[in-house]
């Protein structure tokens, strides 16, 4: 009886996860995918049905227009690429500026720690598109950083800092570097201290002990962060649209344009559906590489 009670209690507390997947994911892609193959007409809603009935038998009809089109259109091959360098670069940087700041918090004292924590989350606590607009007023022409580099005399006229790709790395990196920060602090504060002192008392010095031990060690951590921070910023919209230039869209703002303002459903289902392929790739490697990790520990 206990056994049965265990098993069910263990397919509850799975199936809710589960049931909450397929209700809010699974069915939502679906839709996404069918609609992906339509093509679009003038009616509501806006795309053609796959399955039709001719002379009372059904007739599956598959468009592979809307696919095509993102292929041969200039505009969507150079978004798609855009939006993966964008979101490349600002992954580095993220993992640049917070590895030390990991470090530093996972070795800082217990009563520090908490506070140092604390910090890193509480930008959380405020809007996140508060925050982005926020940035408006740093770096307009009359912002808070033009104002302060003419008041030293370090510049003479203003910067175009606003509008601009640097505007764009900013805003994705302020947004997303806690995601980078959590995952690696909470693998860099399990390590063993023992085997830097080991390594010590072998003679290696502090940076060749930092490269051969913590940082391969720490690698699921930064391979966590980097995920964290690479998949949102590939489909950011807010932060491009208020920070970003206006000649060169990411593939967050097409797709929103598709929906909404040319009422092209197919092609805007087509470009999210090859979003999620691009996406899911890296996902994939992470887990067959937490899958390998975890073999060698056992």
């Amino acid at each position: 009886m206990a056994r049965l009670t265990s098993a069910a209690g263990r397919r509850l507390i799975a199936g809710i996860p589960t049931g909450w997947l397929l209700l809010l994911f699974l069915v939502p892609f679906i839709i996404v995918f069918r609609i992906s193959f339509s093509e679009v007409r003038l009616a509501i809603p806006p795309y053609t049905p796959l399955l039709t009935f001719r002379h009372g038998s059904p007739a599956l009809e598959l468009h592979w227009s809307a696919y095509q089109f993102l292929f041969t259109d200039p505009l969507y091959v150079s978004s798609y690429l855009y939006s993966l360098k964008v979101a490349a670069v600002s992954t580095l940087c993220c993992l640049a500026i917070g590895y030390p700041m990991a470090y530093a918090i996972a070795h800082a004292g217990s009563a520090t720690r908490p506070v140092l924590l604390m910090l890193i989350v509480l930008p959380f606590w405020t809007s996140f598109l508060l925050r982005v607009y926020a940035w408006i007023g740093l770096l307009k022409n009359n912002g808070v950083i033009n104002n302060l580099l003419m008041s030293l005399g370090v510049i003479h006229h203003p910067l175009a800092l606003l509008q601009t790709d640097f505007a764009v790395y900013i805003g994705i990196v302020y947004s997303y570097l806690p995601f980078m920060i959590l995952p690696l602090y909470a693998n860099l504060e399990k390590h063993d201290a023992a085997l830097l002192e080991a390594a010590a008392d072998l003679g290696a010095r502090p940076a060749r002990a930092f490269l051969r031990i913590t940082v391969p060690q720490s690698f699921p951590g930064i391979v966590a962060g980097s995920l964290l921070v690479f998949i949102p910023a590939v489909g950011e919209y807010v932060i491009p649209t208020l920070l970003g230039r206006t000649d060169q869209l990411m593939i967050g703002r097409v797709l929103s344009d598709e929906f909404f303002e040319n009422r092209d459903w197919p092609v805007a289902s087509a470009v999210a559906i090859l979003i999620l392929l691009l996406l899911v790739v890296p996902i994939l490697l992470f887990q067959r590489y937490q899958r390998r990790e975890l073999e060698g520990a056992r």
